[in-house]
């Protein structure tokens, strides 16, 4: 039975025919299956890190031809610890390299081969991108929305040095003062605001202001037209406001546990694959230079006939930007007739 989801253009929302978890390290994480069982299997990469999946993530897949895949990472969603009801369960054995490990165990767990399209998202494309070098013979196409590959300058635009108090000055001042009214030492803190807002999440008294403090600033800039209801639905929601601000201080803190330049110096191990990066041109959580310099990457190791860059105009980093979601379901129904 399909749902049509009102008016955004995608396919309508189809129920999964299979939900289950894959035990691993501790972690129970939460899986389901939708669309057509025989079809081509597509994976979806959730953003965050601790952003989770949700019923809308099916509806960039033509039903009638892939088989979906959504998987809730580690601490997030519905797998099992969530950070909001055991924090250092969820962060226990919690890094990159853990999650593209799980990848492989649920690929396995499928009987796939190969996965035919990875699709991610924001922290997401780190995943996928990080993936695919290490398993190039796993998957075959890989379609990207808002690049980011974890370099210093991509952290600290969004977290440290008030670059996006460039457009979004009322944002920064109300990420930054929430540091500043709850700071003993200012003069320190304000030196890496990751650290200081994880040690108020580390909290149990502070947990959930601080999570809806650092969430609020980078959900309400995410979108090019600020969603309030979304905003205010996550900021009221523990399982997810706290995974959504947990995990991605665990992550941003450690430079995602890559090895810095690690996702540009690799791409020479994905330069056959179909390769397509959608990236809004006003996307102020996920820098358009960043998807430039990785785009221009993958050219310099011979990839241009493979690899492809659409910039949304008048599209900020979210996939509830109408241009950003249609120009996915556009490229996902594209890569069919390229595979």
């Amino acid at each position: 039975m399909h749902d049509q989801l009102p008016g955004d253009g995608l396919y309508p929302q189809t129920k999964p025919y299979k939900t289950d978890y894959l035990n691993v390290d501790g972690h129970q994480i939460h899986y389901e299956l939708s669309g057509n069982p025989d079809g081509p299997t597509a994976l979806f990469l959730h953003g965050g890190p601790g952003g989770g999946t949700s019923p809308r993530d099916r509806c960039f897949f033509n039903p009638d031809h892939y088989r979906v895949v959504l998987l809730d990472q580690r601490g997030s969603g519905k797998s099992i610890p969530n950070a909001s009801k055991d924090y250092e369960g969820a962060l226990f054995n919690n890094t990159t390299q853990y999650l593209i490990e799980d990848i492989e165990q649920l690929r396995e767990e499928l009987q796939v081969d190969q996965w035919q399209l990875l699709l991610g998202g924001s922290w997401g494309t780190t995943l996928a991108i990080a993936y695919a070098e290490q398993h190039p013979d796993r998957c075959r196409q890989i379609l990207l929305r808002g690049i980011f590959t974890a370099l210093p300058d991509e952290i600290d635009a969004l977290f440290q040095d008030g670059t996006a108090a460039n457009h979004y000055p009322e944002e920064w001042n109300r990420y930054t003062s929430y540091i500043q009214k709850t700071s003993k030492n200012w003069d320190l803190e304000q030196q890496n605001l990751l650290a200081a807002y994880q040690k108020r999440l580390l909290d149990p008294e502070l947990r959930i202001e601080a999570a809806e403090a650092f969430a609020g600033y980078e959900l309400s800039i995410s979108c090019l037209c600020r969603n309030e209801e979304r905003v205010k639905g996550i900021l009221s929601n523990p399982e997810q406001l706290v995974p959504f601000a947990a995990l991605e201080v665990h992550y941003m803190l450690h430079g995602c546990f890559l090895k810095r330049g690690q996702l540009l110096e690799n791409v020479r191990a994905i330069k056959n694959h179909r390769i397509h990066i959608v990236h809004g041109r006003n996307d102020s959580v996920c820098l358009p230079r960043a998807a430039w310099r990785f785009h221009q990457s993958l050219k310099n190791e011979g990839a241009e006939g493979n690899a492809s860059l659409q910039f949304i105009q008048a599209a900020g980093h979210s996939d509830k930007d109408q241009n950003i979601a249609l120009a996915l379901k556009e490229a996902t129904d594209n890569l069919i007739n390229d595979a």
